[in-house]
């Protein structure tokens, strides 16, 4: 480093240390708050404040660290603050040199720090809600005016305390695109996301408070890495779900062996009940499906059905129901139920077997109803691939929750408030 140069205060006699003259556009007395011309051979004075400043940076003016393996020196601070809702908000910006690297800057903001540089490229902008830069697509996060409020030490243009100018965020975590401007022109910069121990320690500062409050515009998402690995493993696993129902639908035999039609006069003195067959199911031992469709209309009829063995005469009930409603109101028309109803017998041998049929319903409704019977040996069962592929969803569901909450409360503090946008492809590897 060059050595150091000392001049006083012209406004208040202060001493004032230089570490960058030749660099530095202004100074701002660490005193009196004055902000004085560096380029002036006396340090002509170019704005007074008659209060002594309090504010206390975290980062003293004059230490120095170690950024991007470089060794730099803090020699100036400002506080900026913008407002929004009528609520002002304020982060610190330090000023780091070294002279054969010229400038980086820190920003620190409730205990969230950023490395910046400026950019020597103008990024590609689209629409004023993205933009690209380095192979990388930024998404607009929020607009300000952003003024400054407190000044200390030395900067590289000319400050005063009050400049204000139009500032525009956009983020790819863990990275933050930032536009700053004027009527005049535009300066863009790039900031990298920091722990804030990792500024500690390039600056040896072991009192630095390493706590963070909420979460920052390009804070790494910490649950994104553990999500995107289960969802690996997920995407493996669905890939094996699919293969086996796949393989589900071609290796059954959707054999249909009955299909009958009758009809259900519930007001004539005769027996329903019906028994149909006989039907041969063969192959393996594997389910039987029975699907049951009737022209019920405002109406409703319930089945007892009855899977015999003719051998053997052993029995298995079970049943189905058709009801189907419809009309209309205020809100206009509207239907409930279903006209057809299906049962799945599950493990049936191959043999020589019957179906009992047994309608009941509603002795005042209507007086015949038709319906149809139909048998299907060998059906792939949807229900249990359904329930196997809500199993592979839980932990998807438990793996991204905490991560979409996060990305949640950090858009809540943008201007797309409650928007969650794509996650940033490259934040797995930071």
């Amino acid at each position: 480093m060059k050595p150091v140069t000392a001049f006083s205060c012209p406004n208040c006699g202060a001493s004032i240390t230089m570490q960058a003259q030749g660099w530095s556009v202004t100074v701002a007395c660490g005193t009196c708050g004055s902000v004085l011309d560096a380029l002036h051979p006396t340090l002509r004075v170019l704005q007074r404040h008659a209060e002594r400043l309090t504010f206390t940076p975290k980062i003293p003016l004059g230490t120095r660290g170690t950024i991007n393996g470089r060794q730099y020196v803090v020699i100036g601070c400002q506080r900026v603050t913008i407002t929004v809702e009528g609520v002002d908000y304020s982060w610190t910006e330090y000023v780091c040199f070294n002279p054969y690297h010229g400038f980086v800057y820190l920003s620190e903001y409730q205990g969230h720090w950023n490395v910046i540089e400026k950019l020597r490229t103008r990024p590609e902008e689209h629409g004023g809600t993205a933009v690209l830069h380095d192979g990388r697509t930024f998404r607009h996060f929020q607009s300000a005016n952003a003024r400054t409020t407190f000044a200390l030490g030395e900067f590289p243009w000319e400050l005063r305390v009050g400049d204000e100018v139009r500032a525009r965020d956009f983020v790819s975590p863990p990275y933050l695109l930032s536009a700053e401007g004027t009527a005049l022109e535009t300066t863009w910069s790039m900031g990298r996301y920091t722990p804030p121990a990792e500024i500690a320690r390039m600056f040896g500062i072991k009192a630095l408070d390493t706590r963070a409050t909420g979460v920052f515009a390009n804070q790494p998402n910490p649950h994104l890495s553990s999500a995107r690995r289960v969802r690996r493993v997920w995407g493996w696993l669905t890939v094996a779900w699919a293969a086996m129902l796949v393989a589900a639908l071609l290796l059954t035999a959707k054999q249909e062996v009955l299909v009958e039609r009758g009809e259900f006069a519930r007001a004539n003195g005769e027996a329903n009940a019906v028994v149909l067959g006989p039907f041969e199911l063969t192959g393996r031992s594997s389910n039987v499906r029975v699907n049951v469709r009737s022209d019920v209309s405002n109406d409703w009829v319930w089945f007892g059905l009855a899977l015999i063995d003719d051998e053997t005469g052993q029995a298995r009930d079970f049943s189905a129901q058709t009801s189907y409603y419809y009309g209309r109101d205020s809100d206009g028309n509207w239907s409930e139920g279903s006209q057809k109803d299906d049962v799945t017998v599950a493990e049936v041998p191959s043999g020589r077997y019957l179906l009992r049929v047994a309608p009941e319903g509603d002795p005042i409704g209507a007086r015949v109803v038709n319906y149809e019977v139909r048998v299907v040996r060998d059906v792939p069962s949807m229900l249990l691939f359904g329930l196997a592929f809500g199993a592979l969803l839980l932990p998807m569901a438990f793996a991204w929750w905490p991560t979409i909450g996060f990305e949640s409360r950090r858009w809540n503090e943008s201007d797309h408030e409650g928007v969650v946008l794509s996650f940033p492809p490259e934040e797995a590897r930071t």
